[in-house]
């Protein structure tokens, strides 16, 4: 698609170990519509989180997986974990309508982590945590397209204790629990919160939000959804 830009990058240090490779981004996503002109829909996701109920600071995430807490990672959660070479193929979120299939992300020759390619999927950094394993693994997608809404465009409706399923390629179906959620300005991304080393399987929910600017084709915030493990099926390949 013309006009999409990529998501920024997160920068951690090397010594946190449990999420991302060192170097990888620490400002969020840069944008999250394909609306590069301004024009279609670009103005129908930009809903403030604050009207829906759910805003909820940095710290309110926090728990026993949170980033930040104990950081001896949980053994049963170790043990539990999707087998080598498992990923995620699909996301299901009933409360806000989603039920999306799930593309692998990829830092790109500008060394930002390129969006999913249709604004309709979603998409999970491939070189970071694979969710159900131990660590924050990162889930994103568009708010809207030039065509149409994007897969989160709703994103902002969740509140605690909606559940959110991801499909492994294994066969084994994760099951999420919503238990915050965050509005950030991107010139203050929380990266400690969303990816810093956590001692349990958490799963991050990233989309943008706040006031969509037609002159620069995106918006001014970011929105991170929190989630806790609750069970995962048996694989059944």
């Amino acid at each position: 698609m013309t006009g999409i830009r990529r998501f920024a990058r997160p920068r951690i240090p090397r010594s946190v170990v449990v999420c991302f490779v060192a170097g990888l981004a620490v400002v969020g996503l840069a944008a999250c519509s394909t609306s590069g002109s301004g024009s279609g829909s670009a103005g129908s996701g930009s809903t403030s989180l604050g009207s829906t109920g759910s805003t909820s600071s940095a710290t309110a995430s926090a728990g026993a997986g949170a980033a930040g807490s104990v950081q001896d990672p949980d053994t049963q959660s170790l043990s539990d974990a999707p087998a080598a070479g498992v990923v995620p193929t699909r996301i299901a979120i009933p409360a806000i309508g989603i039920d999306a299939s799930m593309q692998d992300l990829a830092i790109g020759a500008q060394g930002e982590l390129d969006p999913p390619t249709n604004a309709t999927d979603a998409g999970w950094y491939a070189k970071g945590v694979v969710p159900g394993a131990v660590g924050p693994a990162i889930i994103a997608g568009h708010i809207d397209s030039t065509t149409g809404p994007g897969v989160f465009l709703h994103l902002n409706k969740l509140v605690a204790g909606d559940q959110v399923t991801v499909t492994m390629s294994s066969g084994s179906v994760e099951t999420w629990r919503v238990a915050s959620s965050l509005q950030s300005a991107k010139s203050n991304f929380p990266t400690s919160d969303v990816y810093g080393t956590t001692p349990t399987p958490q799963l991050r929910l990233i989309t943008c939000q706040g006031t969509f600017d037609p002159k620069i084709g995106h918006y001014d915030d970011n929105l991170i959804v929190f989630a806790d493990l609750v069970s995962s099926t048996p694989p059944t390949s």
